[in-house]
């Protein structure tokens, strides 16, 4: 078998998009948004989510005239030839050993809530969820996307018995001051809330497994966007209410303030298990964008390697297991070194946005007429949010730099030992 298994449906991809979004973000993001912005936060919602849409829509016009595993690096080849893609390829699989481990040290500490004491150590957790993680991407995509699916009506359930409970009537849904007079702080909070959005350049790898990609798959970035953008508005409009922000442990710890003041202590546990399927959902979407990356490119230029195999239920088996070992050794070495999650996640928010930014390009070059312009708006607002993160998107250009400058010597010893 050298194809993937196209079983994901329109509801699944809704499901699988939407999760990837909320996930770790909706968990600390609103929260230290709101500690730097406050009630101007819901300003920031609104110009993020309309700045979201032309990105959004690029990406499905893109997925829908080229889907393949390969996501942002497939489109980077169509416009700007071979060496580009596979810069861009390795620079999305370096994601890996950064931003894939802060996000299973966040998913990690829900567990420990909930596991018994001799499974709840911080390496140990970790390690318990690289390992669940491989389990379900080798079961298969089609058990894979029913299982975010859920997870999504899981957490908008939440989100729902969260404004239930502090009854609608008393938040406040709509921002009363004058942005102008806050922009510094919009902007600063914009390029924080960026990370809620991150996921659309992951999604892009699974345009091979849809059933019907054409209809499908721009319509599930499209909804799970705007799933996303309603629910960490509603969310933001409970913090600030409740003011669960302000330090960094409260920001951290806002979920569960939140529940403690709305449904008292006894529920933290259920907060607990959501927290983490909903941390869980992201980065199973990212494993398996990642190693469909790898195997992408295994596929295009070394074919006759274990890494471009498929198994027999259309999984890319051996390239899911590499992806897996380097998580664990991330894991252990982070531990081993006391990284800060913050760091990691710092760092692989300058590649996303590097990312974000060559799709958008790509698309200037290959979309027509109407899609054209809506590319050329997406690549202002990557490059205004490129801006906003300053310094920390040196560590993203100087890889990719080395990368385009490695490539050709690799392949010059590649082509030497054969």
């Amino acid at each position: 078998m050298s194809e993937l298994k196209s079983d994901i449906t329109l509801l699944g991809g809704i499901g699988m998009m939407s999760t990837t979004l909320l996930g770790t973000g909706l968990f600390m993001v609103p929260a230290i948004a709101a500690s730097i912005a406050g009630q101007e936060i819901l300003w920031a919602w609104w110009f993020l989510i309309i700045a979201v849409c032309p990105i959004a829509i690029t990406f499905a016009a893109l997925g829908r005239r080229y889907p393949h595993a390969g996501g942002t690096a497939y489109f980077v080849k169509q416009a700007f030839g071979e060496r580009l893609e596979k810069a861009i390829g390795l620079l999305f699989i370096s994601v890996i050993p950064v931003g894939i481990p802060a996000a299973i040290t966040i998913a990690g500490g829900f567990a420990q809530q909930f596991l018994p004491d001799y499974l709840s150590g911080s390496l140990v957790t970790q390690l318990l969820v690289v390992i669940l993680l491989i389990i379900i991407n080798l079961i298969g995509i089609k058990s894979s996307s029913r299982f975010q699916t859920f997870i999504a009506i899981g957490i908008m359930a939440l989100v729902a018995a969260f404004i239930w409970r502090a009854e609608p009537t008393n938040l406040t849904l709509f921002p009363s001051s004058n942005p102008i007079e806050h922009v510094s702080n919009i902007t600063m909070a914009i390029s924080v809330m960026f990370w809620c959005f991150v996921g659309i350049e992951a999604f892009a790898h699974m345009g091979e497994d849809f059933k019907n990609p054409e209809r499908d798959y721009p319509i599930s970035i499209i909804i799970g966007c705007l799933v996303a953008g309603i629910v960490y508005y509603l969310f933001s409009t409970l913090i600030l209410e409740f003011h669960a922000y302000g330090s960094g442990n409260v920001n951290i710890m806002s979920v569960p303030l939140l529940t403690s003041k709305l449904f008292g202590s006894g529920a933290i546990w259920i907060i607990s298990i959501v927290g983490f399927l909903a941390c869980f959902a992201t980065i199973n979407l990212y494993t398996q964008s990642l190693s469909r990356m790898v195997w992408s490119l295994a596929r295009e230029y070394r074919p006759e390697s274990k890494l471009a195999m498929i198994s027999n239920n259309g999984v890319p088996k051996q390239a899911t297991l590499f992806v897996g070992a380097i998580l664990v050794v991330s894991c252990v070495l982070g531990d081993l070194l006391d990284v800060d999650a913050e760091a990691f996640l710092t760092l692989a928010n300058s590649i996303f946005v590097l990312i974000y930014l060559f799709a958008m390009w790509s698309a200037v070059k290959l979309l027509k007429k109407t899609a054209k312009l809506v590319a050329a708006i997406g690549m202002v607002i990557c490059i205004l949010v490129f801006i906003f993160i300053g310094i920390s998107m040196l560590y993203s250009v100087c890889l990719l730099g080395v990368l385009w400058w490695a490539i050709p010597k690799l392949e010059g010893v590649g082509t030497t030992q054969v």
